[in-house]
């Protein structure tokens, strides 16, 4: 078994812990966090498990490190420190261990990614013998393998369209929610996450992958962004009263365009509640949704529903997400040390899961 570290117990870390727990090619030997409050808590109790998995969490990365697992699962967000995020990874790439994250999102297109990203994990893997594998949380699946095993099933292909449509009225990152994306902020409020460039900067990469992988020459890469203010005062379970007036809703495409056409388009439409901007795209239910959409002939659309977590709708997204990285591990760790992205790594089947419950 893989001596296995999950790095981080937000959203996504409580996932991965359970992933790597239910995988049975995966040991679960550390857990990393940076809270005070969780130094010592079971990683059962993190994870939102019934049951103790007989590993305490630990703010000690260097010892955790110094015991060289085969594999680490950073979950920790690289959203708004990048580089911090990048020192880690590559701290645990030196100890020779196979990284698998969505932290890093410049490195889901790692061919094309910026030099003082790329050189020092390259530097890492050369001094260490680790990996390393980027995939997105949005979730990268849905941006990559699964637009192109659908496009296989056409005669035509038109364009590609990825949409993530979810209410994150649950979500439990209020920084994030709104701050970053600018959830409950006056209109005249700039959300970092939608400067200009921001979301090419994020999901850019996403798009050149595609385009790789189909053959296309991009001309360039555009973005769009709308916003909408809430109509009226609304209540989330987790993050308090948004006012009506401000930001309720907000919708932007980043489009690959192909031989002067919109080809690519990565879409994302989230609300605060679902009845802001009703005559935007809506999920099949209140659970949110990931959708990929074929124009062509013939004309395929793709809706994947997931749960987890009970009342945090969102999580069925974040699970699936980190099932795609962690059940990539023992692939890694077979394969030469290296940089990888979505084309590289297969889509791995559940082996050995079948009708199993977690340990």
């Amino acid at each position: 078994m893989i001596a296995t570290v999950v790095w981080g117990t937000g959203n996504v870390g409580r996932a991965a812990i359970r992933a790597v727990d239910a995988n049975p090619a995966l040991k679960l030997v550390a857990v990393l966090v940076h809270d005070p409050a969780k130094v010592g808590r079971d990683a059962g109790e993190l994870a939102g498990l019934e049951h103790e998995l007989g590993v305490d969490a630990t703010d000690d990365a260097e010892t955790v490190l110094a015991a060289s697992p085969g594999a680490v699962v950073y979950a920790a967000s690289g959203d708004i420190r990048p580089m911090e995020a990048l020192a880690d990874i590559t701290a645990a790439i030196k100890a020779g261990a196979v990284v698998v994250t969505p932290s890093l999102y410049p490195l889901y297109d790692q061919r094309n990614a910026p030099a003082e990203l790329r050189e020092p994990v390259l530097a890492a893997i050369e001094a260490g013998g680790g990996s390393l594998f980027v995939s997105g949380v949005d979730p990268g699946w849905g941006n990559d393998v699964l637009p192109l095993l659908v496009s296989g099933l056409g005669t035509t292909v038109d364009a590609i369209r990825c949409q993530e449509i979810f209410d994150y009225s649950t979500y439990e990152q209020p920084d994030s929610v709104r701050y970053l994306v600018g959830m409950g902020q006056p209109m005249d409020y700039a959300p970092p996450m939608l400067a200009p460039m921001v979301p090419t900067m994020v999901w850019g990469g996403q798009i050149r992958l595609l385009a790789r992988a189909l053959g296309a020459e991009l001309d360039e890469i555009i973005e769009t962004v709308d916003r909408r203010p809430l109509e009226t005062t609304v209540g989330t379970r987790t993050m308090g009263e948004f006012e009506a007036g401000t930001q309720g809703a907000v919708r932007f495409e980043v489009i690959g365009i192909v031989g002067g056409e919109p080809r690519i388009v990565i879409e994302h439409v989230t609300r605060i509640h679902p009845s802001c901007a009703p005559d935007w795209p809506m999920p099949p239910n209140s659970s949110g949704a990931h959708r990929v959409i074929i124009e062509g002939r013939p004309r395929i659309e793709v809706t994947i529903e997931a749960t987890d977590e009970g009342e945090n709708r969102s999580a069925g997204g974040n699970a699936t997400a980190v099932g795609r990285l962690v059940n990539a591990i023992d692939w890694l760790v077979a394969a030469e040390p290296g940089l990888y992205d979505a084309l590289d790594v297969p889509l791995r089947p559940a082996i050995g899961k079948l009708g199993k419950v977690a340990r």
